[in-house]
């Protein structure tokens, strides 16, 4: 499940290195996104709708639609499928009961 050659991002087969969703601790390839990443570990769901409490997770891929957006190190709403991640980085997803749209 891990993508390694895309056709707009660079080459992300690189070194592995780890980081945390939501307390857990996963590898990833230096030079992926967050949603690659996650996708790599069959994560599906990055946050909740805040009306209706549905799952959301990547839907456009690309930064239109916000549907991907997590908790990355205490910065609020950031894009997974524009963020590359980086060494231990903490990704946390957004859930109403956490205070943090």
């Amino acid at each position: 499940m891990r993508i390694s050659n895309h056709p707009v991002l660079e080459n992300t087969a690189g070194d592995e290195i780890e980081f945390t969703f939501d307390g857990k601790k996963y590898l990833a390839k230096q030079g992926e996104t967050i949603a690659a990443a996650l996708l790599a570990h069959n994560i599906r769901i990055l946050r909740y709708s805040m009306k209706e409490k549905r799952p959301r997770g990547i839907y456009c891929g690309i930064g239109h639609c916000y549907e991907c957006r997590v908790l990355l190190d205490g910065q609020v709403s950031v894009r997974a499928c524009l963020t590359r991640v980086r060494d231990n980085m903490t990704i946390v997803s957004e859930r109403e009961d956490s205070n943090e749209f």
